[in-house]
Order: C-alpha cells, then structure tokens, then sequence
C-alpha cells in the first residue's frame, strides 16, 4: 500500500485536519494531506494549512452561479492532487451530486453526535438540552443527506451533570481526533466495505 493522498474541506478552525496532519507527520497514518479548500476566506484551516506547508485554496461559493458549478472547481483542485480520500473537517456545506458522484465511498465526514441522533448544526448544545446521558462523535461516509451516511466509527462520551455546550464539546473533540484518524487507516488498509447502510470493517 502506498501513502494515501488526502484532501480537506474545511470552514473553520480545522483542529480535525490539524490531527490528521500530526498523524501523517508522526507516522499513525499511512497518508499525507495534499491539499486543504475552504469556503471561507478567513478559515484558521487554510492557516494550518499554510504553516504545514500544504497547498490551499479559498473558493468563493458566491462567486459562481450554481452548486454545481461550484464543485466543479472543488473536483477539479481535488483531481489535480491525486486525491484519493476527502476528509470533511467543519465542512458547513452539504456536498452535492457532482462531488458525491466523483469520489463514491471516498468521502469521510466528523460529526460531534452519536448519529442519528442530532444531526446539523450545534449538535453538543442539542445533546445538552434534551438532557442524554451520553453523546460523543461520529465518522460516516457522506451522502446526499445532513449527517446520514454510513457510519464507520463512533465514540461514546457521557455527559456529565454540569456540562454546557463548550465542555461536553471540548471532550468529543478529543474523540474526534482519534477515531476519525482510526477511520481514515481503516480505508487506507482497504478494511471498509459499504453494504446499504453498514460499514463492514474487515
């Protein structure tokens, strides 16, 4: 097996791609980051990028007429670097036909909930409200749907009596780290196989 070539999408502060960047560096991964896309202009993402040396690029989804079109350019960036594996990390965006389409079962996405349940935006405040006893993180291949791809990993975290928002979100953010770095060795060992809706891991 040779080094998997990974590219990000990111909107934020990329604290996910900044460990898949120390687990390829440290040699966890078998891979290397090629390249990081954001949509937006001031990600700290496309800084960590910068700082590790790897090419990336702002594209501006309001600049083009279309989500297609606009994913076209993404395709295109992702194909020139070889990318074998898209990692979605704080990606705001649900990925059309266009992408999904170019790299099926090629698409990974980290979510802070123990999908199905709170999916979409402020998942940890979700959790805290409807009062679970246990939330945690979610790595899926991504579909056409908000958070509803086969699930490939997941950690559980409880959620303790006096958490908020941030501390039960700081907690599943150290899982996250781990298993979406477990997620991605498992695909580039060629272990995943998606049937339906399960991922078999062999």
């Amino acid at each position: 097996m040779g080094v998997l070539k990974i590219g990000v999408l990111a909107s934020g502060r990329g604290t996910n791609l900044q460990a898949i960047i120390d687990a390829a560096r440290d040699g966890r991964l078998q891979a290397r980051v090629v390249v990081v896309i954001s949509d937006k202009e001031q990600a700290y993402a496309l800084q960590r990028a910068a700082k590790a040396g790897i090419p990336h690029f702002f594209i501006n989804p309001g600049a083009y007429p279309s989500k297609d079109s606009y994913e076209r350019v993404i395709v295109d960036i992702l194909r020139q670097h070889e990318v074998e594996l898209v990692c979605l990390a704080g990606y705001m965006r649900i990925v059309g036909p266009v992408m999904l389409e170019t790299f099926p079962n090629q698409m990974m996405n980290i979510h802070p909930s123990l999908l199905p349940s709170f999916p979409g935006l402020h998942a940890q405040r979700q959790a805290v409200e409807y009062g679970v006893r246990f939330s945690g993180c979610t790595v899926h291949f991504v579909d056409e749907g908000v958070d509803t791809g086969p699930i490939i990993l997941q950690a559980v975290v409880p959620v303790q009596q006096d958490d908020d928002e941030e501390s039960l979100a700081a907690r599943i953010l150290e899982q996250e780290h781990r298993i979406y770095i477990e997620a991605i060795r498992l695909f580039q060992e060629g272990r995943l196989m998606v049937e339906g809706r399960r991922v078999i891991i062999n």
